[in-house]
């Protein structure tokens, strides 16, 4: 009965072998498709060779290249113009002269200022149709005590800062000016010039060689009763003198500056603790404005590469520098448009030489803005166009010229 179990499908033995077949199968597919994706570039190739051949009679094809980067954004510039007791008018002709619908303005009297003219410039703004229709502007309406050589005038600054970074985080430099300062050249110049620079340079004045200032700024330890006062008076000074410090170097240069927005941010915000711990130093320092902001860019590893030694105005010094600058006038325009400088200071109030940068180099008339591509209306500039067409002139080829001598950055020793 064996012979029963005898099979009668003599080729039974296959179903075993089919085991094999299975893996066999994705074992070839898996080597076709790695031999296929390593060849793909030379797949695509044949294939444009194929079907785009210039050769070809009748034949249609494209090109395909890389497209060029696009240009990049146009910069915003924010600006702070402060004044104090009788810069109302002056301080309006400025913010007139610099105003481009594009950037973001904070303005500000101090409170030595009556307020009667705090109230006048707030009214102003608010009632100006330019002004209201950007909504680019704006007062801080709870006025400051500022004391100029003591470090209320840094406090102000940083203040402004944040309002500026409250309104709008989309800005690139932060300017300050004073109600005496003017420009040099129109925004439309400026902001064509500033779209063609890296992002994160900072223009400041700088210098680690302090010189006379060792003696007379750097030691002696001075009190602000701006700090705790309503009404303005001189800084007080103490008996005490200190020693240069240790943990940091001391830098000096202008007040008057360009910071990016990162290094705005950097002082306001304060993840690292140097700002802040220089401030305190910065309290009893005399005119802190032109040693604090360089001290900290200067001492900070992220940020001391990205330093011009630039403030952007034409100012005249005496030799030593003394307190104040001298008193611009006509016979000083020509040193002005020779510096190939944005802005200058200082002018006395409604200065002839003001009319004449207004007529000659602004094309600014009868107290109305800066014309600029920006500009529609009736009247000069009583509309606001398209913000990001720029029409640059013969002041722009001039800043140009300032940049490609002194864009070097880097902390001065």
């Amino acid at each position: 009965m064996k012979a029963r179990g005898f099979s009668l499908f003599p080729f039974r033995p296959l179903s075993t072998e089919k085991r094999w077949v299975l893996p066999m199968v994705f074992s070839t597919i898996f080597t076709i498709f790695l031999v296929v994706t390593s060849l793909n570039l030379g797949l695509l190739s044949s294939f444009h060779a194929i079907f785009f051949n210039p050769s070809m009679k009748n034949a249609s094809y494209v090109e395909f290249s890389a497209a060029p980067p696009p240009p990049p954004p146009l910069p915003r510039l924010a600006y702070f113009v402060s004044g104090s007791k009788g810069d109302l008018d002056r301080l309006w002709r400025t913010l007139r002269a610099i105003y481009h619908p594009r950037n973001l303005y904070v303005v500000h009297l101090d409170l030595e200022s009556p307020a009667a003219e705090r109230w006048e410039l707030a009214s102003r703004v608010a009632n100006d149709t330019v002004f209201a229709g950007a909504g680019n502007v704006h007062v801080i309406a709870k006025a400051n005590m500022v004391t100029y050589r003591g470090p209320t005038m840094v406090a102000n600054t940083l203040h402004a800062c944040a309002i500026l970074l409250k309104k709008s985080k989309d800005w690139d430099w932060f300017i300050n000016l004073s109600a005496s300062d003017y420009p040099l050249m129109t925004q439309d110049d400026i902001l064509h010039t500033f779209s063609s620079l890296p992002r994160n340079l900072n223009f400041l004045e700088h210098t680690s060689r302090l010189g006379w200032k060792e003696g007379q700024r750097a030691k002696p330890l001075i009190i602000d009763p701006g700090l705790y006062m309503s009404k303005k008076s001189d800084v007080f000074w103490a008996t005490q003198r200190r020693e240069l410090p240790t943990a940091f170097k001391l830098y000096t240069g202008s007040a008057w500056m360009a910071l990016t927005r990162e290094f705005v941010e950097f002082c306001v915000w304060g993840w690292d603790n140097l700002p802040r711990t220089l401030l305190m130093y910065y309290a009893n320092f005399i005119s802190s404005p032109e040693g604090y902001f360089q001290t900290v860019i200067c001492n900070a590893p992220e940020f001391k590469h990205t330093v011009v030694n630039h403030d952007l105005h034409y100012i005249s010094w005496d030799t030593p520098p003394k307190q104040h600058p001298h008193t611009l006038g006509l016979d000083d325009v020509g040193k002005m448009i020779g510096s190939n400088a944005p802005f200058a200071r200082k002018f006395n109030r409604d200065d002839p030489v003001l009319d004449k940068i207004d007529a000659e180099l602004l094309g600014r008339v009868n107290g109305s803005y800066v014309p600029g591509a920006w500009c529609e209306g009736s009247l000069s500039c009583s509309e606001v166009g398209d913000p990001s067409r720029l029409q640059p002139g013969p002041g722009a080829e001039r800043l140009a010229r300032l940049m490609n001598r002194i864009v070097s950055p880097g902390c001065l020793v």
